[in-house]
């Protein structure tokens, strides 16, 4: 950046303070109004030091455009005014730059905007990161990763219209060079009970309805549903549509995300078949049924759902009927079965449902995770975004409340210690002295939740497995007899008497004092909720299904792998999940951004004091300002702060030549600045009062109003000069061009009186030249004229002598022909009679058809059997002899050229005709064939010496020998092979040392699959079962594919024992590699893509060939 370039600071044009470390006094009523007067002028960040306050605004705004990520690209975090990008690419630069992991903390109430705030850094990382058609296709799907996984993860809840209702961290891997390379997306508790109730004025998840509002008729109809919300019970009805979100138009981004991110068409197809079979679970009802014994058995009511359920599955009606009507329970070596009543029946549904939901979004982020991994294996740099669920204080909270704010206190605790530690970190590497500051910890309140010995988590583990009736009630009882002294643990029944008589505190439930407040739970439903049972049944049933996720989403549903142990717990699995999570955050370097919603009614431009005022207090904002402000409020480079505030001083105004501290230490040392209200660092200068830097601020607005009234002086003195030198030289330029054009006047005048004379003398001379010509000329013309009439009488004369004697010479012949004419007609008289019609007609045939067989000689078409011209008939009555002659010359010229083929050649066209029968009009490929003889052995194996190892392994006649390139599936590219066949085998063989790759009989060969278009790219599928589909099909490709398929064929049509080989035509088709199976697409390229054929890996199962427009 040049010296004169303008740079914006936080400083500068403040609306209140942008930095609350700045804020002057500080108290909680100035925190909240300097919160208040930037939001109420669309200001929503602001900076605790490095932390950033986000303020959701609840509506658009121009902050986000690609000319503010360039503005903040690159720059210093205090140089502009507060800003997420700032944050963001604070975060980039130091893991780019300085090799240090990154980790993003977005922490806040549930609709605080912490999922946007997330959207927002990756979309600046994406940004500002590398190019290259690579790099953007991964960061492509890392974008798309979002709309996938908000589809089926959030809902609209009565404080949020996109609620996450799952934890979500994402790892970003980047190259040395700071390119993306891909990512790791971790999940934690989706509230899966969702799916079976919402609370009144919340939806479920996003994903039924825009599946129910985006889906084509044709989709509806396959997955056998309906439009109509209120025919699904899963679905609540008061809040099925909402402002602001289009479901329909969303349900077409989330097609085209799974589209980008790597989906398979029959994998989002089977996903859209289980979201079905959840909407159709939901509406199976149970009844009644007494039995002999006394007990009821349950019953569906309406089996209608439950066979369209099943048909979506593929699972027998009945196996899943019976697990609806009974349980088995197995114990060592004994099983017993008992029946459920309609109690049970309902909650096998709601269990089946959540488990076939939650196991469903697990396999889509597994999914989702298997395309954006980085495929390189070097050493990655690591960026994490943590977008996890807020603190949650409703009417009625249960487990899943107790689970979400048991996480945001972890989050809260590493908060506290790494604000300190890098607060300390920073002052210890500076050199300056660090007092401790009072705060609360809040590990007390996590040991109570998560200790393994007295902890509620541990209590509840232990409750549930414990022998005999376990209920809600002995849990409660159980956390009033350990936890009832623990300062932070309220509940009514405890032997704290203090809580007797508080009727805020019902007897079923218990309180905690949490770091964001109390909160009152519900025991009811954590028993349960923690166990997360599904019955063995379900799984078996499940198992059995023949949709192709059922295998994968229920393992334990094997019959031949039962595991009698009992699951781990649901409050086990998450407390692990989140001690990874947070070892896995301290071993990064933390960025902050903490999101306030600013009202309840999530309406623009309203701001409430008190909930603010709750979420300032219990996100601990204050103290991170008192933490800020303990040593020193402010701090900057030496660099930055001496180029801000040179001005002020005189010896370092307008250049200080000398080191940046030096020059900084003259500035103060000359404004009188008490020693006490700063320190020096090795890099910073630390300013401890705001007051100092307020005051270096109004000093230098004061200087910056001089400099700007000494700049406008010098430039109107300067204009002024500039102006009349202007005018100087104007006068001398237009004084030359007036004496250039007085001259070249006068010059012109004499010039065009010379000119005059000029032209006067030479007509003059002229005319007098044209006389002269004009007199020869004359006399030449009239000599001509003469000789010409003499020449023309003698002309006439000897031609009039000419005709005379060819008018003689003319009588004498008329007059012998008309005495020969004469004479004849005498004799002829003598011999006519009746009969001279009949010769002569007959005469007249002969001379006609002579005439025409002479012709017919003269004009025969070629002896080629392809070439159908013949001659044009001359007359009607010859019509049935013209077309049998031409018959008959078709015919013997046919002849003629069938005896000049050898057996060789007649075997080389029989196979002509054979690959016309198989390619004709179907491959694009087959015209350029045509006329390419089929040679056989192009390599030669009998007479190359080269191949002298090869032709000794093969002892069998060689019909075919040609080199192939053999497709890797990692990564499109091909390798060179020689590919023989014989009349029981094919050989794949390396061209360079000769040695065979595979050798495989003709009778394992099931069919062979190539493309339309114009490329060389086939594929040998072998059957299964036999030895040589261990390794899977082979992928190669040829110049003459027409060739080596159809002596393929011929093969195996010429044995009898075996079945003829299929040749499968199509430009997308399945390829077995050892375990996987990849689909080949064939696609036409662009003119950019050149005219070569290319093959790409798309992603794990996608192998996609551009083959040029013909």
């Amino acid at each position: 950046m040049s010296k004169m370039e303008v740079k914006t600071s936080l400083l500068d044009n403040m609306i209140g303070v942008g930095d609350m470390v700045l804020l002057e006094p500080l108290s909680e009523e100035t925190f909240i109004g300097n919160l208040r007067k930037r939001f109420e002028h669309n200001e929503i960040y602001t900076y605790i030091g490095s932390v950033v306050i986000s303020m959701n605004p609840y509506k658009s705004l121009p902050i986000y455009t690609a000319d503010k990520v360039e503005e903040y690209r690159n720059r210093n975090f205090y140089e502009l005014s507060p800003h997420i990008y700032a944050l963001a690419d604070e975060a980039y630069r130091s893991l780019r730059d300085q090799d240090k992991d990154q980790c993003i903390l977005i922490t806040g109430e549930s609709g605080a905007g912490k999922t946007e705030a997330s959207k927002l850094v990756m979309s600046y990382v994406a940004a500002v990161c590398g190019k290259g058609q690579e790099v953007n296709k991964v960061k492509e799907q890392l974008l798309q990763s979002n709309p996938v996984l908000e589809a089926f993860g959030n809902a609209k809840t009565v404080r949020n219209d996109n609620s996450s209702r799952f934890g979500k961290y994402m790892d970003i891997e980047f190259d040395f060079k700071g390119d993306p390379l891909g990512g790791v997306i971790s999940n934690y508790l989706l509230e899966k009970s969702r799916v079976v109730k919402q609370p009144r004025g919340e939806r479920n998840f996003h994903i039924f309805y825009q599946l129910l509002s985006g889906a084509s008729e044709d989709t509806l109809k396959k997955l056998k549903l309906d439009r109509d919300f209120s025919k699904y019970n899963y679905l609540s009805l008061d809040s099925a549509t909402v402002n602001g979100l289009d479901d329909a138009a969303n349900f077409r981004t989330v097609r085209n995300a799974m589209q980008i991110v790597g989906f398979m068409e029959d994998e989002v197809q089977s996903v859209l078949e289980l979201v079905a079979a959840v909407l159709k679970l939901g509406n199976i009802e149970f009844k009644p049924e007494s039995r002999v014994n006394g007990f009821d058995e349950s019953r569906v009511k309406d089996k209608n759902d439950l066979k369209e359920m099943c048909e979506l599955l593929g699972i027998e009606q009945s196996v899943l009927e019976r697990a609806f009507s009974f349980r088995t329970v197995e114990a060592k070596m004994e099983k017993v079965s008992t029946t459920l009543n309609v109690a049970q029946a309902y909650y096998a549904r709601d269990a089946l449902a959540k488990n076939l939901y939650s196991r469903m979004f697990s396999w889509l982020v597994t999914r989702i995770n298997e395309s954006i991994k980085a495929q390189s294996k070097s050493r990655k740099k690591v960026m994490g975004v943590l977008d996890i669920y807020g603190f949650e204080i409703f009417e009625d909270n249960s487990f899943e409340q107790f689970i979400i704010n048991y996480c945001n206190e972890k989050l809260q605790q590493i908060f506290i210690e790494l604000t300190l530690r890098e607060e300390q970190e920073e002052y210890v590497r500076e050199g300056i002295e660090w007092t401790n500051i009072e705060y609360f910890n809040n590990a007390v309140i996590c040991d109570l939740i998560e200790n393994n010995q007295n902890g509620i988590l541990a209590m509840l583990d232990e409750e549930c497995l414990r022998p005999g009736t376990v209920t809600d009630e002995t849990f409660l009882d159980k956390l009033n007899t350990i936890c009832a002294e623990h300062q932070h643990f309220e509940s009514r029944l405890s032997k704290n008497s203090k809580f007797l008589t508080d009727h805020s505190l019902p007897h079923n439930c218990f309180r905690i004092q949490h770091y964001a407040g109390k909160v009152l739970y519900k025991v009811e439903g954590f028993v349960d909720k923690n166990n997360d049972l599904l019955y063995r049944d379900m799984s078996q049933a499940m198992y059995k299904a023949n949709h192709s996720l059922m295998k994968l989403l229920f393992p334990e549903g094997n019959p031949a792998k039962v595991n009698l142990k009992r699951p781990p717990t649901a409050g086990f699995q998450f407390r692990a999940s989140v001690g990874t999570l947070m070892k896995n955050l301290q071993t990064k370097n933390p960025n902050y951004i903490r999101c306030i919603k600013p009202n309840d009614k999530k309406a623009a431009q309203v701001f409430t004091d008190s909930l603010v005022c709750h979420q300032v207090r219990y996100l601990g904002l204050m103290e991170n300002v008192r933490v800020r402000r303990a040593g020193y409020a402010f701090r900057q480079a030496y660099e930055p702060c001496l180029e801000r505030y040179k001005m002020l001083c005189k010896q370092t105004w307008p250049h200080w030549k000398g080191p940046a501290r030096e020059g900084v230490e003259v500035l103060l040392k000359d404004l009188e600045v008490p020693k006490d209200e700063f320190a020096y660092g090795r890099s910073k200068i630390f300013i401890r009062n705001p007051r100092t830097l307020f005051f270096l601020e109004e000093r230098r607005k004061q200087c910056l109003e001089d400099l700007a009234t000494l700049i406008q002086k010098i430039y109107r003195g300067w204009k002024c000069r500039t102006h009349f030198l202007l005018l100087k030289k104007s006068q001398v330029v237009v004084a030359a061009w007036y004496r250039r054009y007085a001259q070249q006047k006068k010059y012109q005048k004499i010039k065009s009186s010379s000119i005059v004379v000029q032209s006067f003398i030479r007509g003059w001379k002229a005319r007098k030249i044209l006389r002269e010509l004009k007199y020869q000329k004359r006399c030449k013309e009239a000599v001509t004229t003469i000789a010409a009439y003499w020449h023309g009488t003698q002309a006439r004369r000897e031609l009039k002598q000419l005709k005379e004697e060819a008018r003689r010479k003319h009588a004498v012949a008329v007059i012998w022909a008309y005495w020969l004419g004469l004479k004849v007609r005498r004799e002829y008289r003598k011999f006519f009679r009746a009969n001279a019609g009949k010769k002569i007609y007959a005469f007249t045939i002969q001379r006609i058809m002579q005439k025409y067989f002479l012709g017919l000689k003269n004009s025969m078409p070629s002896m080629s059997p392809i070439d159908k011209s013949w001659p044009a008939r001359p007359y009607m009555f010859l019509e049935g002899t013209h077309q049998e002659l031409r018959r008959i010359f078709h015919l013997w010229r046919c002849k003629k050229y069938r005896s000049q083929f050898t057996e060789e050649k007649k075997a080389i066209y029989e196979e002509k005709l054979e690959a016309s029968e198989i390619f004709k009009d179907k491959k694009a490929l087959y015209p350029c064939s045509v006329g390419q003889p089929f040679k056989g052995d192009y390599l030669e194996i009998n007479k190359n010496p080269k191949y002298q190892k090869l032709n000794s392994v093969i002892d069998e006649k060689v019909l075919l020998a040609d080199v192939v390139n053999k497709i890797n599936r990692a990564n499109g590219k091909g390798a060179s092979r020689i590919f023989l066949l014989t009349k029981k085998h094919f050989v794949l063989a390396d061209q360079k040392t000769g040695q065979v790759k595979a050798s495989v009989p003709l009778p394992d060969l099931s069919s062979v699959s190539v493309s339309t278009q114009s490329d060389g790219f086939f594929a040998l599928k072998l059957k299964e079962g036999t030895p040589s589909a261990a390794k899977g099909d082979f992928l190669l490709s040829s110049d003459r594919l027409i060739e080596i398929i159809t002596k393929l064929h011929r093969s195996g049509t010429a044995s009898a024992e075996r079945e003829p080989i299929n040749v499968d035509i199509s430009d997308e088709f399945l390829v077995q590699f050892k375990q996987d199976q990849v689909c080949v697409k064939f696609i036409q390229a662009g003119p950019k893509n050149g005219n070569s054929v290319s093959c790409k890996r798309k992603n794990n199962r996608l192998l996609e060939v551009s083959v040029p427009s013909p």
